[in-house]
């Protein structure tokens, strides 16, 4: 029995195979997505995100509420937040931070805040006010702002350490976190209280990934 060579149908073919490999590997690499509780210990690698955020919120807001020097019974002491420095390496935004710890010290009803951000607009309000377009009874009394006792700031810092170069199918880093709170009592400039939270955290990533 004689065979006939069929060129075309094994071109066909061939792009046939082609196309459906393409396909299929376009599916792999679909982008998906899905939802993470914000109250799961979840980390892709040793880089700080958002469940170190909350650890960090927890516990020193936790310390200063137990802290009998500053937070006075029966007294509610004014507060001017001066925000978290940044002195890691990465790019993390810690006014997230300074607002979270500010956001539940006010609902421990424990602690009174100054709106250091609404200055500004506070005095360009007062002057609107008080330029004839408010009548007098209901213009806001000037000199009657609250002045604040305590200042609270706090700074981030980090240390990374990564694996020397050396023949190995994975590669490690080591990322050390530590962030500082303090509160200064603005009448004597001594630091009333301070406290600090760490975080060490090794990641393993393999040397070749896609």
């Amino acid at each position: 029995m004689k065979m006939f060579k069929n060129p075309l149908g094994l071109k066909s073919l061939a792009k046939a195979l082609v196309v459906a490999a393409a396909a299929s590997a376009l599916v792999g690499c679909a982008a998906t997505t899905r939802n993470i509780s914000p109250e799961s210990d979840f980390h892709y690698d040793a880089s700080y995100d958002f469940a170190d955020k909350k650890a960090i919120v927890s516990e020193l807001t936790s310390s200063l509420l137990a802290d009998t020097v500053v937070n006075r019974v029966g007294d509610r002491p004014v507060v001017i937040s001066y925000g978290i420095a940044n002195e890691t390496s990465e790019h993390i935004n810690t006014g997230g931070i300074a607002d979270d710890i500010r956001s539940n010290l006010l609902q421990s009803k424990q602690f009174r805040f100054l709106n250091r951000r609404q200055r500004q607009n506070l005095v360009e309000e007062a002057d609107y006010q008080y330029a004839g377009f408010v009548a007098s009874e209901d213009r806001i009394a000037e000199g009657q702002q609250l002045g604040a006792e305590f200042i609270l700031s706090g700074t981030l810092r980090s240390i990374e350490k990564k694996q020397p170069k050396q023949w190995r199918l994975n590669k490690r880093k080591l990322v050390y976190y530590n962030m500082t709170l303090e509160m200064t009592d603005l009448t004597t400039g001594e630091i009333a209280w301070s406290d600090s939270v760490e975080i060490a955290r090794e990641s393993s990533q393999p040397i070749i990934a896609w």
